[in-house]
């Protein structure tokens, strides 16, 4: 296959990405969540105490989806909002006991979806990977 018919990296990164959210679904949905869900989950444990708006942007959701997420994970228990010490009009976000707990009995089942997806790959290679992938995410942001 020739340079010119060869699929566009734009569809094969697609393609990667709804691999691994089946993948993803099949080990979290049994926990009562939703991919988009354990993704918030996930960039809460990086960034404890976002804002609901700073979560959409993390979590690649429209800020009214992460009214939803927000009450659905609350109600679960396994997220908690608390009014800001220095703003008091803002609520931070934050995961509880239950949340944190959570992610660790999902997170041997995502290790195995990534060693899986990437295992033809180095460890050299997979941090090229990683690097190229926040590289290409970086210039996007800056050109809109």
């Amino acid at each position: 296959m020739t340079a010119e018919h060869a699929p566009r990296i734009l569809y094969q990164v697609k393609q990667v990405e709804l691999a691994v959210r089946g993948r993803l679904d099949a080990v979290v949905r049994p926990h009562g969540i939703t991919v988009t869900q354990y993704t918030a989950l996930t960039v809460l444990e990086q960034h404890p105490g976002m804002s609901s708006a700073q979560l959409a942007r993390h979590a690649f959701v429209s800020a009214q989806a992460m009214e939803g997420i927000v009450r659905a994970l609350g109600e679960a228990g396994l997220i908690e909002r608390v009014r800001d010490a220095d703003n008091r009009r803002r609520m931070t976000i934050s995961l509880t006991a239950a949340g944190t707990a959570l992610l660790a009995v999902c997170r041997s089942d995502v290790d195995r979806i990534e060693a899986e997806a990437f295992a033809g790959l180095s460890s050299t290679e997979r941090s090229a990977l990683g690097r190229w992938l926040q590289d290409a995410r970086r210039a996007l942001e800056q050109s809109t």
